[in-house]
């Protein structure tokens, strides 16, 4: 019986063992949540403690938070993990030193002589020019001194061979983007792009390829971007050969750029669209004017009726354009046709009537957008200052902190001369006492410089915020790391996947504007065809924000197709907004927070467009 007895005891034991809650997340380690908080907090001393700690994931995470905090002062105690025992606490300070950058950094770093790829990043992150100049074996070194404008003759020739099929995708990958985003003569590597943007195995490198062959001004390479856009399978590899065309004559790629308006893929036809604006001429008016009053994209139209007006000034078409706004129901579609007037600085009383009169916000800041379009504009005539400064003094007696940012860059321009005719601007300041920190960051800091200017002073320096809305530690310890979220909208469901241990305010910031409904009903209101979709903004023209801000989440995770990151207006400004990439995009990775990833729906990322509803956005429990 006592032998029974105790098999018994042994068997609820187990069983109570197996109801004991599972720890969900990293942060059920309560050191975890203290390093992350510290680092949310930018404490660098507090964080430096952790450095001598005997775990090595505490010494990682307190590593890797200065990715982050990106504290010079820290660099030195950062060298010394470079030495450390354990391989991730090493890549963890090697990340942290390429994401803080300056001489004290790329000294350790070479003294350190890893062999890696986040070793060659960070090099290529801080690396002076003549430091990099012997940066040349490593496509990831090549790519991040690219970045910075710091390259060669010697770094195009290794790039080149870095595209060979031969390497991997990942090298190829980086060579590709090294020549799309890096140097301007490039001349020496159009053989090696051309047979990359046709035949690479991957469609990521062939769009980067393709993207990179815009600096390069030969037959053969126009005769390749116009086979890219006809027969490319990919839409996003004919969007990027589609831009690339903009480097030649309107007159001599006017029929792949008419058949590409034509294109069943919404993306293709709106990059068509918008090389028209760049490349227009007078010779083209008619046509691009019929091509506008033809087709049945909103988007399409607003990019034709703004290429005709930039090659001809017309007043027929421009009362064409304001009697079609004026029907518009749609408020991007009026917003688009507005910022399509800025080529014609006649129509400036009826777009300064639509900034003072509207109630909806993407028209208000459209509509101060297309005035100092205006105002900038080769037609405009001086005697047109004195109605202008009208309106802008009308518009910033108003509350839309947009509107208030968006004047204020035009009233200090120095070509300008608002200046000379502006006496007394105590209007600046009042306009200054509707705005607020953190919410109105973005439109703060163009005022703060416009009222320097005016008083002759020198800026004193970038807006920040103050630290605001600490993270619900509460909350996260509740998110599973492998959290899912079903993004419902009008164009079908996304499922994403939370990055609740990279990246926890950002995500408990995500999953508290989720669980209130914040998202639902809000629309997608900036689509970059082949770059992003971006939503989750309060005024629907990218200015919203609330009263508060989180800090940015660095990490060592790149920017792929599907990843989803916060929208922000420099470091620590984050807030509501949020984007999906359509596409690898590496000049984002240490720059914008990583939160999630898409898991399945990126079909519905691709047929996005601007002001497609999100329905709703919930967690999945499973």
């Amino acid at each position: 019986m006592l032998r029974y007895v105790s098999i018994v005891a042994a068997i609820l034991s187990l069983l109570s063992c197996e109801k004991r809650e599972t720890p969900v997340n990293s942060f059920s380690d309560e050191v975890f949540i203290r390093i992350a908080d510290f680092q949310d907090r930018r404490l660098s001393d507090s964080l430096i403690q952790f450095f001598n700690h005997e775990v090595a994931g505490y010494r990682r995470a307190a590593a890797l938070a200065f990715g982050s905090v990106q504290d010079t002062s820290a660099s030195e105690a950062l060298g010394r993990l470079l030495n450390d025992s354990d391989s991730t606490v090493r890549k963890a300070a090697i990340f942290a030193l390429g994401q803080t950058g300056g001489a004290k950094a790329y000294q350790l770093l070479v003294q350190a002589n890893f062999n890696s790829a986040e070793y060659y990043e960070a090099l290529g992150k801080t690396a002076s020019k003549d430091q990099g100049t012997s940066l040349t074996e490593n496509s990831w070194a090549l790519y991040r001194l690219a970045l910075r404008g710091l390259t060669d003759t010697a770094h195009v020739t290794s790039a080149i061979q870095f595209l060979h099929s031969a390497n991997s995708i990942d090298s190829r990958l980086r060579a590709a983007h090294f020549f799309s985003r890096g140097p301007a003569n490039i001349d020496g590597a159009e053989d090696a792009l051309i047979k990359s943007a046709l035949s690479d195995s991957s469609v990521f490198v062939r769009m980067a390829s393709a993207s990179a062959l815009r600096k390069i001004k030969s037959e053969r390479v126009q005769q390749t971007l116009k086979e890219l856009v006809k027969v490319d399978p990919d839409y996003r590899v004919r969007v990027n050969a589609m831009r690339a065309l903009q480097s030649f004559p309107l007159s001599e790629i006017i029929e792949t750029l008419f058949e590409a308006l034509n294109e069943e893929n919404n993306n293709v036809s709106i990059a068509a669209s918008e090389v028209a604006i760049q490349v227009a001429t007078a010779e083209q008016y008619s046509a691009l004017v019929e091509k506008a009053r033809a087709t049945k994209h909103w988007r399409v139209r607003a990019n034709l009726y703004e290429a005709s007006l930039a090659s001809i000034s017309n007043k027929e078409l421009t009362e064409e354009i304001i009697r079609v706004t004026r029907a518009a129901e749609n408020p991007y579609e009026k917003a688009a046709l507005i910022s399509a007037l800025k080529n014609a600085p006649m129509a400036y009383t009826f777009v300064g009537e639509q900034l003072l009169t509207t109630d909806i916000p993407v028209i208000r800041s459209s509509s101060a957008s297309s005035l100092i379009g205006m105002n900038k504009h080769k037609l405009f005539e001086k005697s047109m200052q004195g109605s202008f400064l009208a309106f802008y003094k009308k518009a910033l007696q108003g509350d839309d902190a947009a509107v208030i940012g968006t004047i204020a860059t035009v009233l200090m321009d120095t070509t300008l001369g608002y200046k000379n005719i502006i006496s007394d601007y105590q209007f600046l300041h009042d306009a200054k006492q509707k705005l607020s920190l953190p919410k109105d960051n973005e439109a703060l800091q163009p005022l703060e410089k416009a009222i320097a200017y005016f008083e002759g002073k020198e800026n004193e320096g970038e807006v920040k915020n103050e630290y605001n809305h600490p993270i619900d530690w509460g909350l996260v310890k509740t998110i599973p790391s492998d959290q899912q979220v079903i993004i419902k909208t009008s164009k079908g469901n996304i499922v994403i996947q939370l990055l609740v241990e990279e990246a926890p305010g950002s995500v408990a910031n995500f999953v508290q504007l989720s669980s209130s409904g914040y998202f639902n009903g809000k629309n997608f209101h900036r689509v970059v065809p082949n770059f992003v979709i971006q939503g989750g903004c309060n005024r629907g023209d990218g200015w919203g924000s609330e009263d508060y801000s989180i800090r940015s989440e660095f990490s060592g995770r790149r920017y792929k197709e599907g990843s989803i990151g916060m929208a922000s207006a420099g470091k620590d400004t984050e807030g509501t907004q949020w984007f999906i990439t359509h596409s690898p995009t590496p000049h984002l990775d240490g720059r914008y927070t990583i939160f999630a990833e898409v898991v399945t729906g990126m079909d519905v990322v691709h047929r996005i467009g601007v002001g497609d509803e999100i329905v709703s956005v919930d967690l999945i429990y499973k």
